[in-house]
């Protein structure tokens, strides 16, 4: 069965982004897949290079990328939540004259369109936070 996962939960605020990446080893590890992981709302805050946790909390940002590269998961962080949310790519601090950008490697940044056309290929959505 093939999955999207909407994370509307900023890392560490609750646990719902932590849920969700729970959530997706276990699809993972069942034999399913991920088709996206759409990153939506105080959710962006997931793809912040920017984050650091204590060393005794859990790095949720590092383990996002992990996953993702094992997997090749595709995630997507909505454009429009991160710009009012100060989560930017290095091509869209230059566009919008930013000293910078912290976009984590392994995310990227889309619009709503990749959000309703992984609605329509998957089979299931589940989101998390909110």
């Amino acid at each position: 069965m093939q999955f999207t996962l909407v994370i509307y939960a900023a890392p560490h605020s609750t646990e719902g982004a932590a849920t969700a990446l729970r959530f997706a080893r276990a699809l993972l590890q069942s034999g399913h897949s991920i088709y996206r992981v759409f990153f939506y709302g105080d959710g962006v805050h997931n793809g912040s290079a920017l984050t650091a946790p204590p060393q005794d909390e859990q790095d949720l940002l590092r383990q996002w990328q992990e996953l993702q590269e094992a997997h090749t998961l595709d995630l997507t962080i909505c454009i429009a939540a991160a710009q009012r949310r100060g989560v930017l790519s290095i091509s869209e601090s230059a566009r919008l004259e930013k000293p910078a950008g912290n976009l984590a490697d392994g995310f990227e940044l889309a619009g709503l369109g990749q959000l309703a056309e992984a609605c329509v290929v998957s089979d299931r959505v589940v989101t998390f936070g909110g």
